[in-house]
């Protein structure tokens, strides 16, 4: 559970800083389109960072749904965020790698998903 957190918080602290460096570095240098593509990657960023806190403090889930929660959200934001931060810090063509984006997005999606069956199951039995 702690490794989790501690992933979370460094990926939190990035988050700020990244998000503080485009406002201030960047914004001269990209064109409006890739600076609210930049700010995305940080708003999706903070919102799953704040999803692998609450899911890894949430008393009634156990460690392996916390572990798989958190592998997912984690690796949604590194390959999502992770792939826009790249296209506009390093200069990579986005066509070069233009599928670890949507495939974030993709893990991204699997890891609400697998919150949202944890939480069902939990409904489906208190109310059985």
């Amino acid at each position: 559970m702690y490794k989790n957190l501690t992933i979370a918080s460094l990926l939190g602290i990035i988050a700020v800083v990244l998000g503080a460096f485009g406002a201030h570095a960047l914004k001269s240098k990209l064109t409006p389109e890739a600076m609210q593509s930049f700010e995305t990657a940080v708003r999706y960023q903070f919102i799953h960072v704040l999803l692998l806190l609450f899911a890894n403090t949430f008393k009634e889930f156990s460690l392996k749904q916390k572990n798989t929660i958190s592998f997912f959200l984690i690796g949604g934001i590194i390959l999502f965020s992770g792939s826009i931060y790249v296209i506009h810090l390093l200069k990579v063509p986005a066509k070069s790698i233009w599928f670890v984006t949507p495939l974030g997005g993709f893990l991204l999606i699997i890891g609400w998903s697998v919150l949202f069956f944890q939480f069902f199951k939990k409904v489906i039995k208190k109310n059985s």
